[in-house]
């Protein structure tokens, strides 16, 4: 014997073995299921569907992320992005979309768009980004450098900061620049090497000397200079630009942070006072 189930009723027990007693329920209740396109109204989902497969009235649900344009399937939304190159994080010249906002930033601020165009002022080696170049510095990289690392470099900007626009005030600095950390059979806990400051753990002793003495657990003697929003303070300069790369508290734009760099090169080579970043 046919019974008539009820469509819309959420505990899936609503069901008549009588059609009119079907009808009025639906009527009573308003439980009739409506195409998404025309006002036609239906009983059951299996007819809904069947009519709008017929009719190809299913409302488009896929939606283009940068005109109004809609499609019925995400294959076809996806199909005219590409075509029209309208993915909301879209890269043009590449022809390549990126999941968010970020991933594209990344991509633009890369090697790919930017090229090496910060450059070293003491070697001239080609960097993507001030923080790379900083970086070069502040571990005695540089051949034409070898006394700047990050304990001079942080004297000169620190002489040359008088305002602290970016320098941390100090009652006293202790110099780290000779400080090396070495480890020892005692920092193996049985699982890994253990950094018995943070109690992280390395796969060898090498990896946990190389974490020991990067800047890591060193003092903080930079700060975002959008201090009023941002409380933010850094062990190295390579860290505070790569900070203000990343234009997360919105100081200042990733081209004008690289023209920051050249004025703060200019005051390790010949000293001066800091003016750029504003």
């Amino acid at each position: 014997m046919p019974y008539y189930d009820c469509p819309q009723c959420d505990d899936g027990t609503r069901y008549y073995d009588n059609k009119e007693e079907f009808y009025a329920h639906l009527n009573h209740y308003d439980h009739w299921l409506e195409c998404e396109t025309c006002t036609r109204q239906f009983s059951g989902r299996h007819s809904l569907r069947q009519h709008m497969n017929s009719m190809n009235h299913w409302m488009p649900k896929y939606g283009c992320e940068t005109c109004d344009k809609k499609f019925q399937t995400s294959s076809a939304a996806e199909k005219h992005m590409r075509d029209r190159g309208h993915y909301e994080n879209y890269c043009r010249q590449c022809d390549r979309h990126f999941n968010n906002a970020n991933n594209l930033r990344m991509h633009l601020n890369s090697k790919i768009h930017r090229g090496q165009d910060i450059k070293c002022p003491f070697c001239r080696t080609g960097f993507v980004t001030a923080s790379g170049a900083s970086h070069h510095l502040e571990t005695g990289s540089c051949r034409n450098a070898p006394s700047l690392n990050r304990e001079s470099i942080h004297n000169i900007i620190r002489g040359a900061d008088q305002n602290g626009m970016i320098t941390n005030k100090q009652i006293e600095w202790n110099s780290e620049s000779n400080s090396q950390y070495t480890v020892t059979s005692q920092a193996w806990n049985g699982d890994s090497w253990e950094c018995y400051l943070c109690h992280k753990g390395f796969g060898s002793s090498r990896g946990l000397s190389q974490h020991l003495n990067s800047p890591i657990h060193q003092q903080k003697v930079y700060h975002c200079p959008n201090s009023r929003r941002c409380p933010k303070e850094f062990v190295s300069l390579a860290a505070l630009f790569n900070h203000l790369e990343s234009e997360s508290c919105q100081f200042m734009r990733f081209e004008k942070v690289q023209q920051v760099h050249g004025q703060v090169a200019e005051s390790l080579i010949r000293g001066g006072r800091l003016l750029a970043f504003h």
